[in-house]
């Protein structure tokens, strides 16, 4: 299984790109973590939010392809660590790649949002998408951590 972290946005700071790679490294082969970064669509010439987000959303699905999606936004579902680790079993078990979506500034378009197997909020609150990036790789190494009984996750 590959994890894709599908983000619309680029040009990050260092430290965001730093970030990223650090737990992307961490990973086992068999569950590696791929970012695609989609740039965003101009606001130039007047467009509107939802002509950006129809813009990006054929963007999205095309890289998303038949994985198994995953956006995130803060109207999805929380979670704990230990719940996390117990999707990602789940998502072992699927047999196919899962790609995690990080909409543009404007949002995501409801085609992606329909799309979606499912919808997780990382946090209530609002987020620099640079750092979801992080924070996402992160998350995705500790659930990656506790089924495999490895140190890095005391409860």
């Amino acid at each position: 299984m590959k994890l894709k972290i599908v983000a619309v946005g680029h040009k990050m700071p260092a430290w965001i790109s730093a970030g990223c790679d650090e737990y992307s490294k961490r990973m086992p082969r068999e569950a590696g973590i791929q970012l695609i970064e989609l740039k965003p669509n101009s606001r130039a010439a007047g467009k509107t939010g939802e002509q950006i987000r129809e813009a990006e959303a054929t963007r999205i699905l095309d890289a998303v392809g038949k994985d198994y999606l995953v956006t995130l936004d803060e109207r999805g579902q929380e979670l704990g660590t230990l719940k996390l680790a117990e999707k990602f079993k789940d998502w072992l078990s699927l047999g196919r790649d899962v790609s995690l979506v990080i909409g543009g500034a404007d949002g995501l378009h409801d085609s992606v949002k329909q799309r979606a197997d499912w919808t997780w909020s990382l946090s209530p609150l609002t987020l620099p998408h640079g750092m979801v990036r992080v924070i996402l790789a992160e998350q995705l190494y500790r659930a990656w951590s506790v089924i495999n009984h490895h140190p890095y996750h005391r409860e």
